[in-house]
């Protein structure tokens, strides 16, 4: 090859790699921004979105823990410029002290901000404690609300543990201490002692119901037996104030403060961090936004596996028959 031909093959394939450096920054350009503007907007954009005149929807889903989140959530609500909020509730309940402060943030924020709980399937017991703490509650016909109670479980493992030779031995400070524990049955005075426990957390349910929908001691003893209403059960027995869901909701907010019908309505999402679960989760919003189901829900099986709180303490949860559907 002469040497005037090698040279304009040399200067060829240099420009050649600089176009295709070009091309890579480009597409890694590209690829990040996607990526960070993809996070953005599933994960809240810091509350972009959130600094003019709305309605707020908060979310209350799933077991109920007074988890952190979804406190700070409900504060960052009550500071933001929202003109009214609706919490969304779907939810069997959870603990009772987890209820308690969803309960307790939901009244602060009802104090600066008109609320409304719409419930979708179920508000039961620790849910329907929450949904107490709004100004309004609208549930759909077939709705279930109600189990007004309080809950100690525990497994009984003794002859489990008979059976393979095992005993458990221990040296306690006095007899009632760590008892209930499962290895051996319930003594009389430990379980008056978990008597008096939840006789006290079920009054205060019970007070709280009655002042916050107004009932009789006749009509709260009705409602109060720890089963569950349809949401047009409820409105007989004064456990709900409207038949409908969100639009109702609305209109509420419209004819009762003064809110515009027309302001959007916009979710608010708990904050995440990009841990290995914040990733998962991620993970698994993209792949459904962008078309992988199957992904998706392996992704979400796992999130929820591995962050599904163990339940410790009283419990204000409803838990339907196997062969209710």
């Amino acid at each position: 090859m002469p040497l005037s031909n090698f040279s304009d093959y040399l200067v060829e394939r240099r420009l050649l790699r600089r176009k295709l450096s070009f091309w890579r920054v480009v597409a890694l350009t590209l690829v990040l921004v996607g990526l960070a503007g993809s996070a953005y907007f599933i994960w809240g954009g810091g509350d972009v979105g959130h600094r003019s005149e709305h309605i707020a929807r908060l979310t209350i889903g799933g077991l109920i823990t007074g988890d952190r989140d979804t406190l700070q959530l409900i504060k960052r609500v009550e500071s933001s410029p929202a003109a009214a909020v609706i919490v969304s509730i779907d939810s069997p309940g959870g603990t009772t002290t987890g209820s308690e402060r969803i309960y307790d943030a939901l009244r602060r924020l009802s104090k600066k901000k008109p609320t409304v709980a719409v419930v979708g399937s179920l508000a039961a017991s620790g849910a329907y404690i929450a949904a107490l703490g709004t100004d309004r509650i609208v549930a759909q016909g077939n709705s279930l609300v109600g189990s007004i109670g309080v809950l100690v479980q525990y497994p009984y493992v003794g002859k489990l543990l008979d059976n393979w030779g095992i005993k458990i031995e221990e040296v306690k400070s006095s007899p009632l201490k760590a008892s209930p524990n499962g290895f051996e049955p319930t003594s009389p005075e430990a379980k008056a002692a978990l008597v008096s426990i939840i006789n006290d957390s079920y009054a205060w349910f019970k007070g709280l119901v009655k002042d916050r929908r107004g009932m009789d001691d006749a009509l709260l003893a009705t409602v109060s037996d720890g089963r569950v209403f349809t949401g047009r059960q409820g409105m007989g027995l004064h456990l709900v104030d409207e038949l409908g869901g969100e639009q109702e909701a609305i209109a509420w907010l419209e004819q009762k403060k003064g809110i515009d019908k027309n302001l959007p309505v916009r979710d608010w999402r708990r904050q995440r961090t990009l841990g290995r679960l914040g990733i998962i989760s991620l993970a698994a919003e993209l792949a459904q936004r962008f078309g992988f189901s199957t992904l998706a829900l392996l992704l979400q099986g796992e999130t929820s596996i591995a962050t599904s709180p163990l339940l410790d303490g009283l419990t204000s949860i409803w838990q339907a028959d196997a062969g209710m559907n």
